[in-house]
């Protein structure tokens, strides 16, 4: 008989995954436990396959496919759920244009007022589901992806170049945004992803460079550029720097339409368009620009080009970034010399993401601080059901995505260009961990909904958690704390069990 009641276990975890750090385990791979933590931080969360995977080929090996990955193989009804949604059929010019025709069709035809508004309702539905589409496809990737870091650092780069997809029409944007701009340079070469976010309708609407034109020149994307994506607020610039890179970036916007705009016969050949990117030279400014320092002349797109070289080779970016990447995989407050060395690597490297992470990865400050890295709400809530489920493919996503809603971490919410917070600070408020706690008894006790299709006739398929697994016993066991135990030998049930296993203090960290 129980003589401590549950509830007070509960209370004792909530205020110790809120506060305390974990013990640090020894280097990977030196025994289980250790390799189940960096497999935790490398990846949206360890869980069975991942660990029999790194297991069997050794973890370098396996750290060396995670940085340079072969194409993602997602398990067939991951695959499917992706194949068979809007985005996946249609390329962003057509949804566009569709949504496009749509708005101006009941602006034009609509007399009724309540006509009017019915119209505009379902215009927003359709963004919403779109924008539904984009967040479940990216947490199916997350869960189930061979490609963790590549995932983790797509995540990772949607944060750093933050967009929000409440702002106009972003919400049909926000999928191409992370598919085109995003994932396929997340491990490549810094000023690739730099360039493509730039060249992304998402980025111009957000940030407002569609209004930046010569004579009415708009600041605001050119200061974000700096203060946020590369150089950081500290990074040598002045507000003269901002000026003159909104008079490079005037001309660049987008155009939505099948109209190609009347440009002058002496700058036809200067007129650029792919996709929905434009690049129009009526509304550049072709003078010369002092950037930096350095002189740029005045000849058009190859201005923009050339002020992303500059910014991309500067000293300070290779410390913001790398400082950066250190306080998402290594700590609040990450070492200076680990930053410094990164930093270095970035530059010799031409800013090779891939190269950077390595240093990062490979290092000793990587390896004492596994386990101590506070969980942010979509750390805790992928790497809860992937540990749970394992491959085990969901049927539904909707409870995740407003798991993170309640925990203010929707994707593509963030309202403001910084991006969402990355340090413990941000996320480990008492109402917080509350929540996590509800979160953790949904899941535990197998009635969180992601087995659950939605539809006239929902299908629901029975998937209780077993989280005494092998996994368990043969590694994630050996790192938990004495108080930790001591909870869970005092659980009641099987469910009771699992609730106070994904609401401790280890489970909140990585």
């Amino acid at each position: 008989m129980h003589t401590r009641p549950i509830a007070r276990c509960v209370a004792a975890l909530l205020l110790l995954a809120g506060c305390a750090t974990p013990p640090t385990p020894p280097a990977p791979p030196a025994d289980p436990a250790a390799l189940s933590r960096a497999l935790d931080r490398v990846t949206w969360g360890v869980n069975m396959t991942t660990y029999r995977q790194a297991e069997k080929i050794g973890y370098d090996a396996w750290l060396e496919r995670q940085l340079h990955p072969a194409p993602a193989q997602l398990p067939a009804a991951a695959q499917a759920q992706i194949d068979a949604m809007t985005i996946s059929q249609k390329p962003l010019p057509q949804l566009v244009k569709e949504l496009e025709d749509q708005r101006r069709d009941y602006d034009k035809a609509m007399v009724d007022d309540d006509a009017k508004k019915a119209a505009q309702r379902a215009y927003q539905q359709e963004l919403n589901r779109l924008a539904k589409e984009a967040a479940t496809r990216s947490l199916l990737r997350d869960l189930y992806s061979p490609n963790q870091l590549q995932e983790q650092m797509t995540w990772f780069w949607m944060n750093h170049f933050n967009v929000h997809q409440g702002k106009s029409n972003l919400r049909v944007l926000v999928s191409d945004y992370e598919e085109q701009a995003i994932r396929p340079h997340a491990l490549g070469k810094f000023r690739d992803l730099l360039a493509a976010t730039l060249r992304h309708p998402a980025m111009i609407r957000y940030l407002d460079n569609e209004q930046n034109a010569a004579n009415r020149v708009n600041e605001n994307y050119a200061r974000e550029i700096m203060e946020l994506h590369t150089l950081g607020v500290d990074g040598g610039y002045s507000q003269n720097d901002v000026q003159q890179l909104a008079r490079i970036l005037t001309g660049v916007g987008v155009n939505l339409g099948d109209k190609t705009p009347n440009v002058r016969k002496d700058k036809q050949d200067q007129y650029v368009r792919k996709g929905l990117f434009e690049f129009n030279p009526n509304r550049h400014d072709y003078g010369d620009k002092v950037f930096l320092g350095q002189t740029v002349k005045g000849r058009g797109l190859a201005e923009v080009d050339e002020a992303l070289d500059r910014l991309c080779r500067h000293p300070a970016t290779a410390r913001y970034v790398s400082r950066k990447l250190a306080i998402y995989f290594v700590a609040d407050e990450p070492p200076p010399q680990l930053v410094e060395r990164m930093a270095e690597r970035f530059q010799s490297s031409d800013g090779d993401i891939a190269a950077v992470l390595r240093v990062m990865l490979t290092s000793p400050e990587f390896t004492q601080s596994l386990g101590r890295k506070f969980k942010d709400p979509v750390h805790y809530v992928v790497s809860a059901v992937r540990l749970t489920y394992d491959d085990k493919i969901i049927l539904n996503a909707g409870p995740m995505l407003n798991w993170l809603n309640r925990m203010a971490e929707p994707l593509y919410g963030r309202q403001t260009p910084d991006g969402y917070p990355l340090t413990q600070s941000g996320w480990a408020s008492p109402g917080q961990m509350t929540t996590r706690f509800e979160i953790a008894k949904a899941i535990g006790g197998g009635a969180a909904g992601l087995f659950k299709t939605d539809g006239a006739q929902p299908l629901e398929k029975p998937a209780f958690p077993q989280l005494q697994n092998a996994l368990y016993y043969q590694s994630l066991q050996a790192s938990l704390a004495p108080a930790t135990r001591q909870a869970l030998e005092q659980a009641t049930s099987p469910q009771e069990w699992n609730t106070l296993f994904l609401s401790s203090p280890e489970l909140m960290h990585r």
